[in-house]
């Protein structure tokens, strides 16, 4: 089964896919006002209106996801950490060294969603994430 795309639920889609576009330089094909994509190497990203899952009561919640993170593979992580950190509403974790081999900074979107900009750290073994 091909995997198709990971949809942010939000009340907002023109501000979740101007963060978005900020983060990942792709512009977003946008279908009005209840929906955009954004579609890279390997992924696509859709930013959905509630009102696009209406029709299922309580399926998805804007803004109150704790357990999923858009995590995006960068060449520098502190460049990218300083580029976007003044459009993202907070900083989790400045530029680490994680123990799994990576280098990550971890942000919020909007939304309050989490973002993980991460590359792996030269000569560690190699994780994803």
């Amino acid at each position: 089964m091909p995997f198709a795309s990971i949809r942010i639920i939000t009340e907002d889609v023109a501000r979740l896919a101007d963060f978005y576009e900020l983060v990942t330089g792709a512009t977003a094909v946008r279908a009005g006002e209840v929906f955009a994509q954004l579609s890279g190497p390997g992924a696509t990203l859709a930013i959905g209106s509630s009102r696009t899952v209406a029709a299922v009561p309580g399926a998805a919640e804007a803004g109150a996801n704790r357990s999923v993170i858009v995590e995006f593979r960068v060449d520098d992580v502190d460049a990218e950490f300083e580029r976007l950190r003044d459009a993202a509403p907070a900083v989790v974790l400045p530029p680490t060294d994680m123990p799994w081999g990576n280098r990550s900074a971890l942000l919020r979107d909007p939304d309050g969603n989490l973002v993980n900009l991460f590359a792996p750290i030269p000569g560690a073994a190699p994780a994803a994430g």
